[in-house]
C-alpha cells in the first residue's frame, strides 16, 4: 500500500494551478455530500443503531484514511460524521428532495471540479489511479494543515516527492 507522501504527491501534481485547488474547495465536499446523501437509503436498525450504505462506505473509508495518518485520519472521520448527520437528514425528506439534492449536488460537484481541471490543462487524478477519489478530500484536510502552519516536514516532503507533468509534443496524445 502506498504511503500517505506518496498519494499526496501523486495527487499534488494533477493540482498545480490555485484555480483548480480553488474549485476543489467548493467540488470535493460537494461530491462527498452528494454520495453520502445518495447512499444514506435505505437505513436498517442493527442493535438499535441505524445503518446505512453510507455509514459501510465512510467507515471503509475512515478506516483507510486511519492506516494512512492517525491524526488526518481523526480529522476525515469528523468530516464524514458531519456529512453523514447531513445526508441522513436529507435522506429522511421526501424522496423528490432527497434525489433532488443528492444527485444535483453530484452533478454541480462535477461541473465544478471538470472546470477546476480545465484551467490545469490536465485529466483528473483519478482516471490514472482511482484511488484519487478517495485521496480527493483528503488533499483539502492536508491543504487546510499546511495553510495552517501544521505538518510542514509533510509538505517538504510532498515537495520533494512531487514529480511535474512532462510537457506533450505537439499533435501528442496524453
Amino acid at each position: 500500500m502506498k504511503t500517505l507522501t506518496e498519494h499526496l504527491s501523486h495527487y499534488a501534481a494533477y493540482h498545480l494551478d490555485a484555480r483548480n485547488v480553488a474549485t476543489h474547495v467548493v467540488g470535493v465536499p460537494m461530491i462527498m455530500l452528494a454520495v453520502a446523501t445518495l447512499l444514506a437509503r435505505p437505513v436498517w436498525l442493527v442493535g438499535g443503531m441505524p445503518l446505512s450504505p453510507a455509514v459501510l462506505v465512510s467507515t471503509a473509508c475512515v478506516l483507510f484514511y486511519l492506516r494512512l495518518d492517525l491524526r488526518f485520519g481523526a480529522v476525515m472521520a469528523v468530516w464524514l460524521t458531519a456529512f453523514l448527520a447531513i445526508a441522513h437528514g436529507l435522506a429522511a425528506q421526501s424522496t423528490a428532495l432527497w434525489l433532488t439534492a443528492g444527485i444535483g449536488l453530484f452533478v454541480v460537484g462535477w461541473a465544478i471540479q471538470f472546470l477546476g481541471h480545465h484551467f490545469e490543462g490536465r485529466k483528473p487524478a483519478f482516471v490514472d489511479d482511482i484511488v484519487g477519489l478517495l485521496i480527493g478530500p483528503l488533499f483539502l484536510a492536508v491543504k487546510l494543515a499546511f495553510a495552517l502552519g501544521w505538518r510542514l516536514d509533510l509538505k517538504s516532503e510532498i515537495e520533494r516527492r512531487l514529480v511535474l507533468p512532462r510537457a506533450q509534443p505537439s499533435g501528442a496524445i496524453a
